[in-house]
């Protein structure tokens, strides 16, 4: 039975998810969990290098590795979510989190740690990850009802990029203040407590109907036909995987031109990036009032053209003005991707039944993601073969035309998020069986 005060809530203040109490639930657990994550991200690779004096091609394994979860198992993750009560898989992925990060400073305290241990703990966090991630967004819309879709996830977005300021600035001082291990440790107790947190979702939710005899392989192939095969889904991830391939580009390289090359300070790096995360922030919190003056399309067909060349700044990074510039181009960019993060998925999540949000989702992180290591390894070579700057431009100019597939889909011409999409017949078949 769903919660009388959740409803009225929704029937008095459509626009608004505050007043449902499991989004209550599940937001505050995420943040729990984007904390944890965050400290992570800081403390892991300094356990590599301060604890057990990893190379830096070791340490650049730590972080593909993180990444290779989503690429190996990404598809039939969303199958399996579609199939299961996604509350119990947000708490399971958050306990298996928890145990594998505290078994790092265990095996320290024991004398016991070594790199392949650090190896499997980063793989398999990363594989937990993908099934919190998926099933996260796939629970959303039964949550808020899918008319409160941007309100959620402008808080959601906005969540995410607090938490990289703040968690990422945290897991700094509990490294500096206590060891990188034990800094770990944090990591494990706040995914601890968001398992905790996530016990008080309503565990009712019914998992999808489809149907549970088709094979894996053609749901995955369903999911990918519902993303590939529909235009408007097909440019919201062409446009999102081009961002992240030419973000990404630029961000492997930022730390060389930084620290070698300009012979800037570590906190510098640390700044510029903070200032991508207030930029994040800027754009998920004006998605909402951009959405209802433009229309829900037309925001998401305009903000591409108006902020993402503001990228091309980004390469003329140097000391002094040059540094402000390249600052100011980055906060620009990062305003772009928040902004289309929070239309973007509320879209993508509207034009989707509820049977299919598992495997969607996992089209989109596959994707995404994918475009996250190419990136990195494009970025690589570049660097080796060309230089740091022309990498930089190249990345730069990737990002500056992400929003083209956007701008000439469309979605371009969408006033409005679509009405709640219809059951597919798989789905209705299996119900009735």
């Amino acid at each position: 039975m769903t919660d009388i005060r959740s409803d009225s809530s929704r029937r008095t203040r459509p626009d608004s998810p505050w007043h449902v109490r499991d989004f209550r639930t599940l937001f505050t657990a995420t943040t729990l969990s984007q904390l944890g994550t965050n400290v992570g991200y800081v403390a892991v690779p300094l356990v590599a290098v301060a604890a057990l004096d990893a190379s830096p091609g070791a340490v650049g394994a730590l972080a593909a590795l993180s990444t290779l979860a989503f690429l190996l198992i990404g598809l039939p993750a969303g199958a399996w979510v579609d199939r299961m009560r996604h509350r119990r898989v947000l708490i399971g992925a958050d306990l298996i989190r928890a145990a594998l990060n505290a078994s790092v400073p265990l095996a320290w305290w024991l004398d016991a740690l070594t790199l392949g241990h650090l190896f499997a703990v980063v793989l398999l966090t990363g594989c937990a990850t993908v099934f919190f991630d998926i099933g996260s967004q796939s629970t959303l819309p039964g949550l808020v009802g899918r008319e409160a879709l941007v309100g959620a996830n402008s808080a959601v977005v906005s969540l995410q990029a607090v938490s990289n300021i703040a968690g990422r600035g945290a897991g700094g001082g509990l490294v500096q203040a206590l060891t990188a291990p034990v800094a770990v440790l944090f990591t494990a107790l706040a995914h601890l407590a968001s398992a905790l947190r996530l016990i008080a979702l309503d565990g009712r939710q019914a998992p999808s109907r489809a149907a549970p005899q088709a094979p894996l392989r053609a749901q995955i192939a369903e999911g990918l036909r519902h993303v590939l095969g529909n235009p408007e889904l097909r440019a919201l991830a062409l446009t999102a995987a081009l961002t992240n391939l030419g973000v990404q580009i630029v961000n492997t390289m930022l730390p060389v031109l930084f620290v070698r090359e300009l012979g800037l300070s570590a906190s510098a790096l640390g700044l510029f990036w903070a200032a991508g995360g207030l930029g994040l922030l800027l754009g998920a919190r004006c998605a909402r009032p951009l959405a209802a003056r433009l229309g829900h399309g037309r925001a998401l067909a305009l903000v591409g053209p108006l902020l993402a060349p503001a990228a091309l700044l980004v390469p003329l990074v140097g000391r002094g003005s040059w540094l402000w510039a390249a600052g100011a181009g980055w906060v620009l960019a990062m305003a772009k991707i928040g902004t289309e993060n929070v239309l973007g998925v509320s879209l993508r999540q509207r034009m989707t039944p509820d049977d299919l949000l598992g495997r969607m989702n996992a089209t989109f992180r596959f994707m995404l993601t994918g475009a996250l290591a190419v990136g990195a390894a494009l970025s690589g070579l570049l660097g080796e073969l060309a230089g740091v700057r022309v990498t930089l431009w190249a990345g730069a100019a990737v990002a500056a035309v992400s929003f083209l597939p956007v701008l000439l889909s469309p979605v371009r011409v969408r006033r409005a998020l679509p009405p709640r999409q219809p059951e597919p017949a798989a789905g209705r078949a299996a119900r009735t069986a």
